[in-house]
């Protein structure tokens, strides 16, 4: 329980870039990823934008078998698998063995291969269901085929804790590591754009028109979106024995649920507000050493003014600068956090805060320090990173620049 966790590589695939350094270079530019979606026939179900990765090819990142039997959720995670191995300066063979885990998130899995299925049932009767196609679909299998290509044996587990996955698992990840139960982690989350969700979210009327503005006055709701978000963490006596290049340090998670309401947040907040106090208590800090928050921001009248309470009450009067990436990546589902906690990152590294595009008119209700439109340069020593989902689930990151954190006393993760 005293060694550090360290974040020492990156990968992304997401609707504004894919690789860490198109990811960061659209971040810091403002750059919209929503488009008209092409994946299906969006336009039918009344919404016809979202978040859609345009520039991924399977075949250029995965081998010709994993191509064939990988859906696409899987294909986008074992990709930024890959690129965060390579980014972390990790050859073949390296994130092999016992001591490695893989852990990631979704909502959805590979319910593309689901759907083909379900269709050939109906149109075509059991018969033409073959018995190898039945395993492909499963979400517990995402992080098995991240661990089959590396080789990693270690804890292997699929976390589906709705939009709040990603955290989910780079917080279990970063506890697997303290507990001496792994020296290494490859943790993240995957989604893919799918039609039964998209069409979902427009029943619920919490889809906008065209644009995701967080915080605005006139906000209309969320934007679905896709990719996948992965990174590799190691313990501190790993990372330096390999001379690793440290990217970041993983504080503490904070983890509640409201247990109030499957899509409402809870009036008084109180479960958001009791996991970003964990997320800096159990990181050894103050209120006082946050310097920018990852908002939640999904852009619905309801989430963003229950955001807007819990920072009042997490930070009293102090404005903190605060940002939801989701404007420009649209709501990534189980994979959002993890993109922005990648996105974080790129924060302490660079000292620049991402925008909030599409914001036109200030809200008395969400009464926050913004970063409206144009990305901000500031301190970055320490981010919080929220993550407030359906169901109460409510998970925040606490991540830091090497070296800025107490050092760990042991206890509980």
């Amino acid at each position: 329980m005293t060694e550090r966790v360290f974040i020492t590589g990156l990968g992304v695939i997401s609707s504004i870039g894919t690789g860490k350094e198109a990811f960061f270079a659209s971040l810091e530019a403002g750059k919209s990823g929503i488009t008209p979606v092409e994946a299906f026939d969006a336009a039918r179900m009344g919404r016809k934008f979202g978040g859609e990765v345009k520039d991924f090819r399977a075949a250029d990142h995965l081998a010709r078998h994993e191509v064939r039997t990988l859906g696409r959720c899987s294909q986008m995670a074992l990709a930024a698998a890959r690129m965060a191995a390579r980014d972390a300066g990790l050859g073949e063979g390296a994130l092999a063995g016992p001591r490695v885990s893989v852990v990631m998130g979704t909502t959805m899995g590979d319910a593309d291969v689901l759907e083909v299925l379900d269709k050939a049932f109906i149109t075509q009767g059991p018969e033409a269901i073959r018995p190898p196609a039945i395993p492909r679909y499963s979400a517990s299998l995402l992080p098995i085929h991240l661990a089959r290509a590396f080789g990693a044996e270690g804890v292997t587990f699929t976390l589906p804790a709705a939009c709040a996955a990603g955290n989910y698992s780079i917080g279990f990840a970063a506890d697997l590591i303290r507990a001496g139960k792994a020296d290494a982690v490859v943790a993240g989350a995957s989604e893919l754009l799918q039609q039964l969700q998209f069409a979902g979210f427009v029943k619920l009327q919490a889809m906008a028109p065209e644009r995701c503005q967080p915080f605005d006055k006139n906000r209309h709701g969320i934007l679905l979106g896709e990719g996948a978000g992965v990174l590799v963490l190691e313990s501190e006596s790993r990372a330096k024995a390999r001379g690793a290049r440290i990217l970041a340090e993983v504080g503490a998670m904070g983890i509640t649920c409201d247990g109030h309401h499957v899509t409402r947040p809870h009036p008084d907040a109180w479960g958001s507000v009791t996991a970003m106090r964990q997320a800096i208590d159990k990181s050894g800090i103050t209120s006082a050493d946050v310097d920018f928050v990852n908002a939640h921001g999904t852009g619905t009248k309801a989430n963003d003014v229950a955001e807007t309470k819990v920072m009042r009450e997490v930070f009293g009067d102090r404005r903190v600068p605060i940002s939801s990436m989701k404007s420009m990546l649209g709501h990534c589902m189980g994979a959002a956090s993890a993109l922005e906690a990648i996105g974080c990152v790129f924060t302490l590294e660079r000292g620049v805060y991402p925008p909030t595009i599409g914001f036109e008119t200030p809200d008395p209700e969400c009464d926050v320090e913004l970063v409206a439109n144009v990305s901000r340069k500031g301190k970055a020593d320490i981010v919080l990173n929220n993550s407030l989902a359906f169901g109460g689930y409510n998970a925040v990151v606490c991540l830091a620049r090497p070296g800025v954190l107490p050092e760990p006393t042991g206890g509980e993760p």
